[in-house]
């Protein structure tokens, strides 16, 4: 592991923080950080809503907001102003505590988790030395989960204080879709703190500061994202499935929850429930961004620079790496539809979580073939692992093709059966448009003045 608080090797004069430089500033300066991550979180929140409006209209091949502001800048800012000063409509019946309350646990929650991401290396500030990180704990990447899953008391609390069964089904459904996506994101973060050795997201950072990212040195890539790329896929689910986004957007299913959990919710309390999600957002971009991506070191070849990774210069490439995950989101919203809740759950507990589980054990048994010096016998056991889940699936697809096979000849029988008994009433084969009568009007012979009155009787009973 990479030597913390030291220059770093290979070539980069970067100064990683280590644990022990937390906890010194003055009080000054811990609250001018604390607000600067807000004032960050709130801009990008503003930002982030009118790039997602201009990308899907450019996806679209529409405009987008253009009006208020140049090109549109200030609509968000309007927007929010309007919210803070609609009419506050509360339906009765509710729970007044909780229907207030949860709007306040959702933003809380997505502003604390933002408190470990480091955005930078030691800097100064005012001539005081200090991490660009407003706080570090030897278990950083547990807090984060932990305050995404207090997050989704806020969504659930406000579906289920509403009195509303669209609220309630939209708060269900974030309950369970959590549950099942965070455990795969865990999952995908073991073999993360199994490479770097740590659970402090400052170690995590300076774990993948082997060198220059494919750079002159050739040394092997020392970002997690290439090492680990089975992870850092099931992340990139997991983490658009833990925000609530489409195509898994199913607490809010506007189609058949008109709104899910904050349909009864209006002015600013709505606000509050929309900055949670974006704040979110921003969040796992950058929990991407520090886990698989170098976090704020810069990439190759811009690394190759000697003083690319000191003093103020991290917090940009920290930035665009952000950007890079925040606009996916944005273009999956574009493209991708609405999935049903039966595939969301299949994709978390069939898929994305014995996927990891497989991960985990071949990563395990690579680090214990590392630290025994690269023992033959280990060799022998992953290729037996590997074999057998190879084996394994192929038998599982084989005997799915032949319960599918199987269902559709049940099926055909079934149809046929129904049909040979008569289940269902069948027209006449030998009725006269099969022998080309009344084709053309002239094939149709005059009924006789006999015919035409007992067939007005019949009709009309007289």
């Amino acid at each position: 592991m990479t030597a913390l608080g030291a220059a770093a090797p290979s070539g980069t004069t970067a100064t990683f923080p280590t644990l022990a430089d937390f906890g010194h500033d003055p009080w000054w300066l811990v609250i001018i950080k604390v607000l600067a991550v807000f004032v960050f979180l709130l801009l990008g929140t503003i930002i982030a809503i009118w790039a997602e409006r201009r990308v899907l209209g450019r996806m679209q091949q529409r405009l987008g907001p253009n009006r208020a502001g140049p090109f549109g800048l200030l609509q968000t800012l309007m927007d929010g102003i309007k919210l803070a000063l609609k009419e506050d409509i509360v339906p009765r019946g509710v729970d007044r505590v909780l229907f207030w309350g949860a709007p306040a646990i959702s933003v809380i929650c997505a502003f604390t988790a933002f408190a470990v991401i480091p955005l930078g290396p030691m800097v100064s500030i005012a001539g005081v030395q200090t991490p660009l990180q407003l706080a570090d704990l030897p278990v950083a990447v547990l807090l984060i989960l932990a305050m995404s899953s207090l997050g989704v008391y806020g969504i659930v609390l406000a579906g289920w204080s509403a009195s509303s069964p669209y609220s309630l089904l939209g708060g269900l459904r974030s309950s369970a879709q959590v549950i099942s996506y965070e455990i795969a994101m865990g999952l995908a973060f073991v073999p993360v703190f199994l490479y770097s050795g740590s659970l402090s997201t400052t170690a995590i950072v300076a774990a993948q500061a082997h060198g220059n990212e494919f750079g002159p040195g050739l040394h092997y890539p020392s970002w997690f994202a290439v090492l680990l790329l089975p992870s850092f896929v099931i992340y990139l689910i997991t983490m658009v499935g833990e925000t609530n986004r489409l195509p898994f957007d199913l607490p809010e299913g506007e189609g058949e929850l008109v709104g899910g959990y904050h349909t009864e919710y209006s002015s600013l309390k709505f606000a509050l429930l929309q900055l949670a999600e974006y704040v979110s957002v921003i969040t796992v971009s950058a929990l991407a961004t520090t886990l698989f991506l170098g976090g704020w070191q810069a990439p190759w070849p811009i690394s190759v620079w000697s003083g690319a990774n000191t003093g103020w210069w991290p917090l940009l490439w920290f930035l665009a790496k952000v950007i890079i995950f925040v606009f996916v989101f944005f273009w999956l919203r574009g493209s991708l539809p609405r999935i049903r809740y039966d595939q969301l759950m299949r994709l978390g507990w069939k898929v994305l979580i014995p996927g990891a589980l497989v991960w985990i054990m071949l990563i395990a048994t690579i680090r214990v073939w590392r630290r025994q010096g690269g023992s033959p016998g280990v060799y022998i056991v992953a290729g037996l692992i590997i074999a057998g889940l190879v084996a394994l699936a192929w038998a599982w697809d084989v005997a799915e093709a032949r319960r599918a096979q199987q269902a559709e000849e049940i099926e055909v029988a079934e149809a046929q059966a129904e049909a040979a008994a008569g289940a269902f009433p069948v027209p006449a084969l030998d009725l006269p448009h099969y022998h080309g009568i009344g084709v053309f009007a002239g094939d149709i012979p005059a009924a006789s003045a006999e015919t035409a009155g007992r067939a007005g009787n019949e009709v009309t009973g007289a």
